[in-house]
């Protein structure tokens, strides 16, 4: 029996489990059943009904954390929903799977700020595991462990506003080693703003060897406070004119800040090999978070088609058959797109992330673009109204749009893709050579002379043509 006393069997035919398919509730343990029961009840009742309230303490004190943001992550932390997301080698971890992960953090999406009550947003998902993994006792009693118990927040600061920084090895921001203390000199786009007095340490990549004949060896990461001097916000960046308050992201220069060498992450050169192992499960939780949003945007266009005040020529929105098919694609879509984010999230619980590679490549360029896309069509529904505040739906449609480029645009990973398909051909080529090899036998066998031609690899004997 569940917590709620209902069976397995009844639990899983109400929501959330209702849309998750046969092969995921087969791999859900009773603890992640009931961890995901509780997110959900947390979400519907706590943070959906809150939107309005938590809205109203923004405008009354732009950069500074609500009242009710406070309030919601001491209670959810008292109720164990609290760094859900934290893999097994951490102590405190509830032990989810990556997959059993999914499902909450699906949950978490449907309202923006959910995450953030139970200390599973980014960037400090990303940068906790990274703290954990690549830093020393020290190093993690000053930053990781109060990052862990929500005492403040950090923030990621890679890219810059004149380097394509999709392509790291361009990264200028440069630090320099003075006696026991590094001298950073640079800008820096993104990074949550430090006008927020909890936004505490910057997670910096800089340069601090470009001469390194290997690209990869030329970038340090450090630890930079957020009251270090020099380090300036010149303005917040607005993400399609939201601001994103109280986190927001900011625009920054370093002009002569000083670390000290004990805020060095792993050692100098190392910054690659930090990066590509904070690139985990985090990369797709935004992706899990945008299945939630889609879900929440498609109820909204559900009650609009119902909408008796809405009756244009007569009609219920819904009964026009162009918003019927449009329902069913969005159905469809969104459905597909859970599918996407649960076998990549399953893949690497089975196989590990390196080689869930293709799969969490597959959830970033599909599933963002997709959310946007299905956003679009709910807002559409409403008309202007779906324009302004009256519903979510802008703020959900410019989360998906942001996502697209968040960890990379998604120009960058089908790229990616594409050279890892093309690394296929070779076998496929062979196969296509044993195909027409055995046509051959066959048409001699049953006297068929080629009249259609020959297959396009026949004649290209094993081994001979690589590209």
């Amino acid at each position: 029996m569940s917590p709620s006393g209902l069976s397995r069997n009844d639990t899983f035919d109400s929501p959330p489990f209702n849309r998750y398919p046969q092969w995921v509730l087969s791999k859900l343990r009773p603890r992640a059943v009931s961890l995901i029961q509780q997110v959900h009840e947390w979400v519907e009742t706590e943070c959906i009904p809150a939107e309005q309230v938590m809205k109203a303490q923004v405008e009354q004190n732009t950069w500074q954390t609500p009242e009710l943001m406070h309030s919601l992550r001491k209670k959810a932390k008292s109720r164990g929903l609290w760094n859900l997301f934290l893999p097994n080698h951490f102590k405190e971890s509830p032990g989810l799977t990556n997959l059993e992960y999914s499902c909450c953090a699906e949950i978490m999406g449907r309202t923006y700020w959910a995450a953030q009550t139970m200390n599973c947003h980014a960037p400090e998902t990303g940068n906790i595991e990274l703290l954990a993994k690549y830093c020393n006792e020290g190093q993690k009693q000053k930053w990781l462990k109060p990052l862990m118990d929500g005492e403040f927040s950090s923030a990621y600061s890679m890219t810059e506003p004149d380097r394509a920084s999709s392509d790291a090895t361009n990264i200028a921001c440069r630090i320099t080693r003075e006696g026991d203390e590094y001298v950073i000199n640079g800008r820096k786009l993104y990074g949550n703003v430090k006008y927020n007095p909890e936004m505490k340490v910057y997670i910096l990549m800089a340069c601090s060897d470009p001469d390194n004949p290997n690209p990869w060896r030329r970038h340090t990461m450090l630890l930079v406070p957020s009251d270090s001097k020099g380090l300036t916000i010149k303005r917040n960046l607005t993400i399609m004119g939201y601001n994103h308050a109280p986190e927001g992201h900011g625009e920054y220069v370093y002009e002569n800040v000083r670390v000290s060498k004990e805020n060095v992450i792993l050692g100098e050169g190392r910054a690659f090999e930090i990066a590509q192992g904070r690139l985990g499960p985090g990369r797709i939780h935004h992706c899990m978070r945008l299945i939630g949003q889609c879900e929440r945007a498609y109820e909204l266009a559900l009650l609009r088609c119902k909408d008796p005040r809405k009756t244009p020529r007569g009609k219920l929105i819904g009964q026009f058959d162009s918003n019927i098919e449009r329902l069913a694609t969005m159905r469809l879509e969104i459905d597909a797109m859970r599918l996407v984010v649960l076998n990549a999230a399953d893949t690497m619980d089975a196989r590990g992330n390196k080689a869930g590679r293709y799969v969490i490549a597959q959830s970033k360029i599909l599933v963002p673009e997709k959310a946007a896309k299905i956003v679009d069509e709910c807002m559409q529904l409403y008309g202007g109204q779906g324009l302004t505040q009256h519903t979510p739906l802008p703020e959900i449609w410019t989360y998906a749009r942001f996502v697209r480029v968040a960890d990379g645009p998604d120009a960058a990973h089908r790229h990616q893709v594409g050279r890892d398909q093309l690394k296929t051909f070779e076998a496929t080529r062979r196969r296509h050579v044993q195909y027409a090899d055995k046509a051959r036998v066959l048409r001699k066998q049953w006297g068929v002379e080629n009249d259609e031609g020959e297959f396009e690899w026949e004649y290209i004997p094993p081994g001979e043509q690589k590209l």
